[in-house]
């Protein structure tokens, strides 16, 4: 019997998980789902291909992984028996059949994260693992002015990871950056293309300062230009990101891909393929997301201040 491929959509609370990606002896999102996919194929390991990876109390609304498999059990059915298995802590909200050559991360068209600030003199410890908390009131206007220069394509070597070990361009397209107020709580909304390590964070925390009146948008063209933000944009706590949502080209969904149940010889060229493309990926960004990398960031920005 030849595999099918599914898209599966979850969100999970990222506190108690060590980030996405799978690691040895911590708990991490894909080690707890490719768990319960093992024992559902009785030990055999099925391997989980993510839209991105999320770092260590990061957490996900819409977070996409791909898998494939020979079990024959219909396509409603999945989402009632990931579910029944998994930790509560992890959601699946959708399970559906792709044709084989779809990828979570690389047939992704736009990816939309969310980070949310909340104003308060006194700490709100229900909310301590889900907001950054600020004793500031920020001019919301200033914000929105600093929002539009990230807008477009630029080269965000100034706004990534100074640990970054990304080989290749730099360069990403921001199709909106914008802030949300809510009484207290403040979101930041960023939607491109893709995302440089500790980007969304950086952004985060270079918009909370323009808030406080400590940078305006004419610094920031020059962090552009020079491609150095200085002693600003120390990235911002993970516990405020979330990756809210990811989209996929249309004609993933309309290409008339065969998607058929014989038997084929390709059938593991598609486990193949996904590895293969995951690895050149890996080795081209050498992407790492650690909790150690935010402990040299902000050695390093402490040296520098």
């Amino acid at each position: 019997m030849a595999k099918k491929k599914y898209k599966v959509t979850i969100s999970y609370d990222g506190t108690n998980f060590y980030g996405y990606q799978i690691q040895p002896d911590v708990r991490t999102v894909q080690g707890e789902i490719e768990k319960v996919l093992a024992t559902m194929h009785h030990g055999k390991r099925v391997r989980i291909h993510g839209s991105g990876r999320t770092d260590s109390g990061v957490h996900a609304k819409g977070q996409v992984f791909h898998f494939s498999t020979k079990l024959n059990i219909p396509e409603q059915n999945w989402k009632q028996a990931l579910n029944a298995q998994l930790p509560d802590d992890i959601h699946v909200h959708e399970v559906k059949r792709v044709p084989k050559r779809f990828h979570a991360r690389f047939s992704a068209a736009k990816k939309e994260y969310r980070y949310f600030v909340l104003q308060t003199e006194e700490p709100n410890v229900f909310l301590r693992n889900y907001r950054w908390m600020i004793n500031d009131r920020l001019d919301v206007s200033l914000i929105e002015e600093a929002c539009k220069v990230f807008i477009g394509k630029h080269d965000f070597t100034a706004f990534s990871s100074r640990r970054s070990r990304t080989k290749g361009s730099k360069v990403r397209t921001l199709y909106n950056v914008a802030v949300e107020e809510n009484g207290d709580e403040l979101v930041f909304i960023l939607e491109g293309d893709g995302f440089l390590y500790h980007m969304v964070r950086i952004i985060a925390s270079i918009l909370v300062d323009a808030g406080r009146g400590l940078i305006t948008p004419d610094q920031i063209e020059e962090m552009f230009e020079t491609k150095d933000r200085g002693i600003f944009g120390r990235p911002a706590p993970p516990q405020g990101l979330y990756l809210w949502n990811v989209t996929y080209h249309e004609r993933l969904e309309k290409f008339d891909w065969e998607l058929d149940d014989d038997e084929s010889d390709e059938e593991d060229d598609e486990d193949e393929y996904d590895d293969q493309a995951d690895e050149t990926q890996d080795k081209s960004e050498a992407y790492e997301e650690t909790a150690s990398d935010d402990a040299i960031e902000e050695n390093e920005n402490v040296e520098k201040d």
